[in-house]
């Protein structure tokens, strides 16, 4: 009999969060459940990774880690130091985030940040995020059984699939596979001053357009459905190689 998949699991709400305790309690009939999350909220910290102090560890429970750091550190952690796992896991899950990750939020989020440093690593994973409570009785069922068609999906082994959920805010009306839409803030910036005489600064606003972008993920939570959108790894622009190559100068050589 073949071993149970291992699935790890991270969040950028905290591990003390709702929807992350929902989803592992979802999983823990799939396989051998391991939490590898922030220790605080690390809602918007997109990509980054903790390189200027040092990162502690607390164990919760048995295979319930936290890390005082990023969901990116979470993943880099688990994957690189032995403590954590019994071996490479088979797959990466991400959320429930509390509020979703719609159009391109999906570069400033840490939850889809957590699930995409697995699979720059590798390793398939996914981010589910709500648009209403993360832990709404419908939600972390629905999640169980993405995450058993992905273990039982065929999958490409020369690179690693990266999915990003989003689920509306009520039980959805069905399910659609769909593409990132446009997502664009007021550029707001408040400044105020402490008690102390400093200034300091308020940054970013409310989301005051999401375009009309056919098959978008925004469009199809906005309908009532649960969005599926499968997002790439290889940051290379193959449109704008002809512009680099006139900005490079008539001595540059393309691509190898």
């Amino acid at each position: 009999m073949s071993e149970r998949p291992i699935l790890l699991l991270t969040n950028d709400d905290g591990v003390q969060a709702g929807g992350l305790r929902a989803l592992r309690e979802a999983l823990l009939p799939l396989g051998h459940v391991v939490v590898v999350a922030p220790t605080h909220q690390q809602s918007a910290s997109s990509h980054s990774i903790t390189l200027d102090r040092p990162l502690r560890h607390l164990e919760h429970a048995t295979d319930v880690h936290s890390i005082d750091g990023t969901p990116a550190d979470c993943i880099y952690l688990a994957l690189f130091e032995s403590r954590f796992l019994p071996r490479r896991p088979d797959l990466v899950v991400s959320g429930i985030n509390h509020g979703s990750n719609l159009g391109t939020s999906v570069f400033y989020s840490g939850t889809v940040a957590g699930a995409r440093e697995a699979a720059l690593r590798g390793i398939h994973s996914v981010a589910f995020s709500h648009d209403g409570d993360a832990d709404a009785p419908w939600a972390p069922p629905l999640a169980r059984d993405m995450v058993e068609r992905f273990l039982q999906s065929e999958k490409p082994e020369d690179r690693s699939t990266l999915l990003s959920v989003n689920m509306p805010a009520e039980t959805p009306k069905g399910i659609k596979v769909t593409r990132v839409g446009r997502h664009i803030y007021e550029e707001d910036v408040i400044p105020r001053v402490d008690p102390g005489g400093r200034e300091y600064f308020w940054i970013g606003g409310r989301v005051i357009d999401y375009g009309n972008v056919e098959g978008s993920d925004k469009r199809a939570v906005d309908e009532g459905y649960v969005s599926v959108t499968p997002l790439a790894l290889e940051p290379t622009s193959a449109d704008d190689l002809g512009m680099a190559a006139f900005v490079a100068g008539p001595r540059s050589e393309g691509p190898s």
